[in-house]
């Protein structure tokens, strides 16, 4: 069975991150994601918006901590939870949160010191210093066009390990 959530979108406050007794960080996260749906017979685009609670954990909650700000964009992997719990008036209360196991921070670079980084439940990341790859990145070609081409040739630099594919 599959319990799997993909997000991208822009997180609507600052992130809230304590540290339990054992010391162990947590963070919570409110993410929006906006669909843009377009009505041709009316020629308008509307939006619904969706608010998100991410919970995440130990290095993602370190990072969150470090790098995400209100207005952030973020990619998220993780899991749906569902928690049953009683409120001050004694009724039953349900809140559904993703559990994050992965990270990505987007934007530009001058939003975030590590964009594109993906950061795992596990990973330990200590230096943001060296430069980062993109997110996504299309594998490289070593097609080139022939000579009897109108556009202009450019040159076609090859992979450095044709085994490395980024999927």
């Amino acid at each position: 069975m599959i319990n799997k959530v993909i997000l991208v979108g822009n997180v609507g406050l600052d992130p809230e991150v304590r540290s339990m007794e054992s010391g162990v960080k947590v963070a919570r996260v409110r993410l929006a994601t906006t669909e843009r749906m377009f009505n041709r017979q009316t020629n308008e685009t509307t939006e619904h918006t969706e608010w998100h609670t991410v919970t995440l954990w130990r290095g993602l909650a370190e990072t969150v901590d470090r790098y995400v700000r209100k207005g952030s964009q973020i990619y998220i992997e993780g899991r749906l939870r569902t928690r049953e719990w009683t409120d001050r008036d004694n009724n039953k209360r349900y809140s559904t949160e993703i559990i994050a196991d992965e990270m990505k921070l987007l934007g530009r670079r001058s939003d975030s010191a590590s964009a594109g980084q993906p950061l795992s439940g596990t990973a330990q990341q200590s230096s943001y210093s060296q430069p980062q790859q993109p997110a996504y990145s299309q594998p490289q070609s070593s097609y080139q066009q022939p000579a009897s081409s109108v556009a202009p040739q450019q040159p076609v630099m090859p992979a450095d390990d044709p085994d490395d594919l980024p999927f």
